[in-house]
C-alpha cells in the first residue's frame, strides 16, 4: 500500500493548529537563546536513516519469536514497507538490504519500485555467519579468520558476490560484520585468526569500486563465546586502516561492554578520520536492540554532541552512514522504527541546540558546572515541535505513530498478506 499527500494533508489538518502554537512558543524561546530554528530544521530534513531489510519482522530471541503478522515475505513487500515508514516520518529515506536473503529477481524493477518511494540503497550486508544451502564449506570455526584457506576463500567471494549485488542497485557501501570468534580457551590462536582476518578483509576491499566505503563492525562478545575476533573499535580501526583510505569502523550501539564511553570513541574516530558509520539500537545489558532512545536517551544525546561537534569540525571525516539495526519481538515492527526514528531525530535535534562557543570557553576556563548547565540545557529542551515541523513541512505526517496506527495499516498489511507470513534476513 501507498499513502496519498491527501491522506496525510487530511490527517494534519486534525492538529494543525495545536502544533502551531507548540512550534511557535519554542521558536519564540529559541530565539531569545540565539538559535535559528529554521536552520535546526533543514538539517533534521536532510538526516536520513536507513531502514535495514531484517528490522520489518518479528526478530525474536534465544527463546522464542512472536510475530506481529502481516509481515513482509520478500524484497517487494519489505521496499513497500520502509517507503511507507518514510512517508509518514519522511527521514527514512533508504534501506539496507542483507545477502542472500535480499537478492533482487529483476534489478530494474525493484530500482523503479525504490524510486517511486523516494528510497535509496544504503549499505549492503554480507553474511558469513550462517551455513547457506548447498555451500561447499561450513563456517562453524569462523569465516574470514578460520584457518581453512578453502573457507576463507568462499566468505571472501560471498563479500565480492555482495558487492556486485550493490553496485548495481547503486548502493556505495559494504558492510562486515563477523561472528567469528572461539567458545573456549585454547581453541583459535589469538595472532593467526587476527591476521587471516585482515588479509581476507584487504581481498575484499581491493574489489571495492573507486567510489565505494568499506564498513568494519566490532563486537566484544556473544552468548557462548570466549573471544570474538573484532572485539573492539581499536582492533576495527586498526584493520580499517591495514585495507586502505576507503574502509572505515562502524560503530554500532549495542556492540559495547557495559558502561562504555562510546561518545569518546566515536570523537576519536572523527578526530581521525575513520568513522565510517552509525548502527542505532538500545541496550540495557547487552546488544539488546531494543527501541532507540527507550533506556538510555541522555547517552544517546551526548553521542550525538560529539557526532554534531565533529561533522563541524573533523573535515578530514568523510559522510556518516546512518541506520537502525533493532529487533522486535513483542512490538509491531513499524511502529518501533517509527518510535527510534523519532528518538534520533530528537538527540540530533537537541545536539544542534548546544551552544558549542560557549561550551569550548566554559571548558577553556574549567567552569565544570557551566559545562554540565550548557549539555542539559539543550537536552531539557523539548524538540518535539521543531521534528513535527520539519516532518510537515517534507510533506509527512505531524504524528507519524498516531496516523499508522488512525489507518488501521498493521490490520491492513495483514489483510493483504496474510497473519503468517515471515520476513526473511532475520
Amino acid at each position: 500500500m501507498k499513502l496519498q499527500e491527501s491522506q496525510l494533508s487530511e490527517f494534519n489538518k486534525k492538529t494543525i493548529e495545536d502544533h502551531q502554537n507548540q512550534f511557535d512558543f519554542l521558536g519564540h524561546t529559541l530565539a531569545k537563546r540565539n538559535i535559528n530554528t529554521e536552520n535546526v530544521i533543514n538539517a533534521l530534513a536532510k538526516f536520513q536513516v536507513a531502514i535495514p531489510s531484517w528490522a520489518l519482522g518479528a526478530g525474536g530471541t534465544r527463546f522464542g519469536r512472536f510475530s506481529y503478522y502481516g509481515e513482509p515475505s520478500n524484497l517487494t513487500q519489505k521496499l513497500d514497507d520502509v517507503g511507507l515508514l518514510h512517508a509518514l516520518t519522511q527521514t527514512a529515506g533508504a534501506v539496507s538490504l542483507h545477502i542472500p536473503w535480499d537478492v533482487p529477481e529483476d534489478y530494474n524493477a525493484i530500482k523503479e519500485q525504490a524510486k517511486a518511494l523516494h528510497l535509496k540503497f544504503d549499505a549492503v550486508n554480507s553474511n558469513t555467519f550462517q551455513d547457506q544451502p548447498h555451500a561447499k564449506e561450513s563456517y562453524k570455526f569462523g569465516s574470514l579468520c578460520n584457518t581453512s584457506e578453502a573457507v576463507r576463500e568462499q566468505a571472501i567471494a560471498h563479500n565480492q558476490e555482495v558487492i556486485k549485488i550493490g553496485d548495481k542497485l547503486g548502493s556505495k557501501s559494504l558492510t562486515v560484520w563477523l561472528a567469528d570468534g572461539a567458545t573456549f580457551p585454547g581453541q583459535n590462536n589469538f595472532q593467526t585468526a587476527l591476521f587471516n582476518t585482515e588479509n581476507s578483509l584487504k581481498s575484499i576491499y581491493k574489489t571495492l569500486p573507486d567510489d565505494w566505503k568499506l564498513f568494519i563492525e566490532y563486537k566484544p562478545y556473544e552468548p557462548n563465546f570466549y573471544s570474538t575476533v573484532i572485539q573492539d573499535w581499536g582492533t576495527s580501526f586498526m584493520l580499517a586502516n591495514a585495507c586502505g583510505d576507503k574502509a572505515f569502523t562502524l560503530v554500532d550501539l549495542g556492540h559495547h561492554l557495559p558502561n562504555t564511553n562510546i561518545e569518546q570513541i566515536v570523537s576519536t574516530l572523527m578526530l581521525k578520520g575513520k568513522l565510517g558509520g552509525f548502527h542505532f539500537n538500545d541496550s540495557k545489558y547487552g546488544d539488546d536492540d531494543v527501541t532507540v532512545g527507550s533506556v538510555k536517551p541522555y547517552a544517546l544525546f551526548l553521542i550525538f554532541n560529539e557526532l554534531v561537534y565533529g561533522i563541524q569540525n573533523n573535515p578530514q571525516n568523510p559522510d556518516l552512514s546512518w541506520m537502525i539495526d533493532a529487533s522486535h519481538n513483542i512490538k509491531d515492527p513499524l511502529e518501533d522504527l517509527m518510535q527510534s526514528l523519532e528518538a534520533i531525530q530528537e538527540a540530533y535535534a537537541k545536539a544542534l541546540l548546544v551552544d558549542q562557543v560557549a561550551l569550548k570557553q566554559a571548558q577553556m576556563a574549567h567552569d565544570v558546572v557551566k559545562c554540565q548547565e550548557i549539555l542539559q540545557g539543550a537536552y531539557r529542551t523539548d524538540v518535539r515541535p521543531l521534528l513535527a515541523q520539519a516532518r510537515l513541512q517534507a510533506g509527512g505526517a505531524l504524528n507519524p505513530l498516531a496516523m499508522y496506527r488512525d489507518l488501521g495499516i498493521r490490520e491492513m498489511l495483514i489483510k493483504e498478506r496474510g497473519r503468517h507470513t515471515v520476513a526473511s534476513g532475520l
